[in-house]
């Protein structure tokens, strides 16, 4: 089946969203699109996507729907009104990053329908995103998965089944585990240096190839040192959420997770002070000023 066949579905038209629906696009997939707020969807359907009213409607108009959204309470929310017009054969993938017993819970719903529902979860930001370089790792049906690898491969550049419905989404909190706490670091390494005389806008370069390296450094440590917050990339309660989120299902496994949940009352306390919708980089702040 070619992508001009194949009638795609898109809701969460944010950061991530927007360039996700541009390739998605430019491959050639009709596509429709459903924002809580509609105007969001305006450049896309200058660019020649459909604008659904309703999730219901977006469910009726598309053969798979991929959703991207902010948390677990709003993949619940839209999945209420979606999952009703669900038919046999249509493929939900869901690229929001959410609780894992949630997304089971969904999928079996989804499987009344007659429908396949895929949590492939995404890593790579909102670059990523924009050059189709995205990391996806997901959970659920193998043989759904392997329907819609042509869509999800013009997003990522790997895709991994991890497992049953869930697994990816328990992956992705392993993922912001490591992210989360390396941005913590990160800020930690960016301060000590300054206040040692040390040229802190040389550290990413300087640390290239080491064990040290990571594309977290790479990104934070320049933007940290010189105090570059604009334009966002990302928030930090959505590194806060996915803290919660790990902190949470730990407890749920019995297993320990006290760096993460260090990085998480961290994280608070920096969103507490207004800073929930800012970049991460400006975890510095923690630290005093330049």
């Amino acid at each position: 089946m070619t992508s001009s066949q194949i009638s795609l579905g898109f809701a969460g038209i944010g950061l991530m969203g927007l360039p996700m629906c541009r390739r998605l696009l430019a491959a050639g997939y009709p596509l429709t699109v459903w924002n809580r707020n509609a105007a969001k969807c305006g450049p896309l359907q200058a660019e020649g996507a459909t604008v659904a009213e309703t999730p219901a409607a977006l469910a009726q108009s598309s053969d798979v729907l991929i959703l991207c959204l902010a948390d677990t309470t709003a993949v619940q929310e839209v999945a209420a009104g979606l999952l009703p017009a669900l038919g046999n054969g249509q493929i939900i993938i869901d690229c929001s990053s959410i609780e894992p017993e949630a997304t089971r819970k969904l999928a079996a719903r989804a499987a009344k329908q007659g429908a396949h529902w895929l949590d492939v979860p995404v890593s790579g930001g909102v670059t990523g995103a924009e050059n189709g370089s995205l990391t996806l790792m997901a959970g659920g049906d193998a043989g759904a998965l392997a329907q819609v690898e042509p869509v999800l491969m013009q997003l990522g550049q790997r895709l991994t089944h991890m497992g049953p419905s869930g697994s990816g989404q328990a992956t992705k909190v392993c993922n912001q585990m490591l992210v989360a706490c390396n941005a913590m670091v990160i800020a930690e390494v960016v301060a000590l240096a300054q206040q040692s005389g040390v040229d802190a806008g040389k550290l990413a370069a300087a640390l290239t190839g080491g064990f040290a390296d990571s594309k977290p450094l790479q990104i934070l440590a320049p933007q940290m040192a010189s105090r570059t917050f604009e334009p966002v990339k990302w928030h930090v309660r959505t590194l806060l959420k996915d803290l919660d989120m790990a902190v949470r299902l730990s407890q749920d496994q019995g297993s320990a997770t006290p760096m993460s949940g260090l990085a998480a009352q961290l994280m608070r306390t920096h969103a507490a002070a207004g800073n929930a919708g800012r970049d991460p980089a400006t975890l510095i702040e923690l630290y005093g000023k330049e």
